[in-house]
């Protein structure tokens, strides 16, 4: 049974490489060592917290209560049929590794989402996606501990009611699942997604023919254009491109004629937040210690000993911002804790 430890440094644990600490911690790697764990803990009236590699997380201080890190690992290969199979994941290995892993396989679909940070465990609850692709298009099912049921389930889906940058345990399941595993459907055929305009250009500029060949080009692009964890703290994409209402963005062209858009849901137009950030003078912009980086002002960096707060105080200033400039919210996509 694994034991918690007690005030435990999750310095090493997020990506912004906040110096923060959790009152325990606990990294079960079996479903019976989860039992355990639950068996030791209250988790109906003390504060807890389940994380994978911390990569889309923002700490505003210490965790006082349990963060209980699923360690389930293992890639099972459950069904193959004619054109597709179905693998089963540990919630615990890592994303891009499960990536490289399946293209290297001969299982295709999950090309356009390589080196995305993080565990296979929290992709689904993120929904995570990238260069035109979102995990949702080849997830097959998850497994998870029910903590209100007290009892493993599995949930496909239309349970999880997957939506952008979103899913039921970002919303009104927020902290019931503890998820073990997570299934993909994935192609045995290549099906190329290239209509990401820059995708198609360095695919086609490298002589790209293969997933792997695409899969390289993800890394190159992402390499060029994202700052590494291990130098500089981040998280990746702080805010969701926003979705406004068509009336709201016609507003917006009028004066800015050039604003890059896609057509998403009935009466409403994506806009890239990065561009809204940039147009509204945040690109490459620092205040002390953190600062938006200057390639993709997307991308909010620890620049070396900041805080969580500080971290939270500058990107609401950019959010006031963009709202006081074109009226348009930016939702963040960072779990702040």
């Amino acid at each position: 049974m694994p034991t918690m430890q007690h005030h435990f440094s999750l310095k090493n644990y997020n990506s912004f490489g906040i110096d923060v600490s959790a009152a325990l911690y606990a990294t079960p790697e079996t479903i019976e060592e989860l039992k355990g764990v639950l068996d030791q803990y209250d988790f109906t009236n003390l504060p807890y917290l389940v994380m994978g590699e911390g990569s889309n997380l923002l700490f505003k201080g210490d965790f006082e209560g349990l963060v209980l890190n699923p360690r389930m690992k293992g890639i099972e290969l459950v069904e193959d049929e004619s054109g597709q199979v179905v693998v089963r994941v540990g919630a615990a290995e890592n994303w891009d590794s499960w990536v490289e892993y399946a293209t290297r396989q001969g299982w295709f679909g999950l090309e356009n989402l390589s080196l995305i940070p993080g565990s296979v465990g929290s992709a689904p609850v993120q929904n995570i996606g990238a260069y035109g692709v979102e995990m949702k298009d080849h997830f097959a099912w998850l497994e998870a501990w029910d903590l209100q049921q007290k009892l493993p389930v599995r949930l496909n889906g239309e349970d999880c009611r997957f939506d952008y940058r979103s899913s039921i345990f970002k919303t009104n399941a927020r902290g019931r699942y503890i998820i073990t595993h997570v299934a993909f459907r994935l192609n045995k055929q290549p099906q190329l997604q290239l209509n990401y305009g820059p995708v198609k250009e360095a695919f086609t500029k490298s002589r790209g023919a293969t997933p792997m060949d695409l899969r390289n080009s993800i890394i190159k692009i992402r390499n060029q254009k994202l700052p590494d964890p291990g130098e500089f703290g981040n998280a990746g994409s702080f805010f969701k491109n926003p979705l406004v209402d068509r009336t709201i963005f016609k507003c917006i062209r009028v004066d800015y004629p050039e604003i890059p858009n896609f057509h998403d849901k009935e009466n409403c137009v994506k806009i890239p937040a990065a561009w809204l950030i940039e147009t509204a003078g945040w690109k490459g912009k620092r205040t002390g210690k953190v600062g938006t980086w200057p390639t993709q002002p997307l991308v909010i960096v620890n620049y070396g000993g900041v805080t969580g707060q500080e971290i939270l105080d500058f990107s609401e200033q950019i959010r006031h911002d963009v709202d006081k400039k074109f009226g348009v919210y930016l939702e963040r996509e960072v779990n702040v804790v």
